[in-house]
């Protein structure tokens, strides 16, 4: 309850202090989207210089990526759609393109943003021996069953769960320094049906983020 109220109260203590040099409109993708998404690329192990994966692009990818480059990863994209892969590019991704297309390396870390079981088996075989995937899904669509072979070599398949207090006050500190591009398309807070439509049909280029 209270999830599209125009106000709320909240204890200090779990607060978060924006930094000044970012906007309201910036702020509101970077304190679920943003601070999940960095939650996500330590869940899945990245280290600096890695080849990262990311499957889905959206809110939350297109901040991860640029954290990811930031720490001299070399970044590719998995998406269906034009504009996203588009956008990936111009935020540094190295390539852009399908889960079934050919890409140019094997990847170090992965993470999936897309809530469909059926891409987990897929990203899998793009993993290299001991590398790791991350799943950043609230609920999915059941994983199918998948050959033991693409898992073997000690590929680690983690869900991302939670963030803590101390992975905002991180994420923000980053978003700070590293000015990062935040892509954000206001709608008014009686919009907000036709916000989550665009979402699911991703006519949103990043964030969608509804003003009171």
């Amino acid at each position: 309850d209270g999830g599209f109220a125009e106000a709320m109260l909240a204890e200090a203590n779990f607060a978060y202090r924006l930094p000044e040099s970012i906007s309201d409109l910036e702020a509101a993708p970077l304190l679920c989207a943003g601070i999940i998404g960095l939650r996500s690329l330590r869940k899945a192990d990245l280290a600096p210089g890695e080849c990262l994966g990311l499957i889905g692009f959206g809110a939350s990818a297109h901040l991860a990526l640029q954290v990811a480059r930031s720490w001299n990863c070399e970044v590719h994209v998995f998406t269906r759609s034009q504009a996203h892969r588009r956008l990936a590019l111009d935020l540094g991704a190295a390539w852009a393109g399908g889960l079934d297309d050919s890409h140019p390396a094997t990847l170090d870390r992965a993470v999936l943003f897309a809530p469909a079981g059926e891409l987990v088996p897929q990203a899998l075989r793009s993993l290299r021996p001991g590398g790791t995937l991350a799943i950043n899904a609230i609920h999915m669509s059941a994983i199918p069953a998948f050959p033991y072979e693409i898992l073997y070599g000690e590929r680690t398949l983690r869900s991302v769960a939670n963030a803590t207090y101390q992975d905002g006050v991180d994420f923000l500190q980053l978003a700070d320094r590293l000015r990062l591009r935040v892509q954000a398309t206001p709608y008014p807070l009686n919009e907000a049906a036709r916000a989550l439509s665009d979402i699911k049909h991703s006519r949103v280029e990043a964030a969608a983020v509804l003003q009171p």
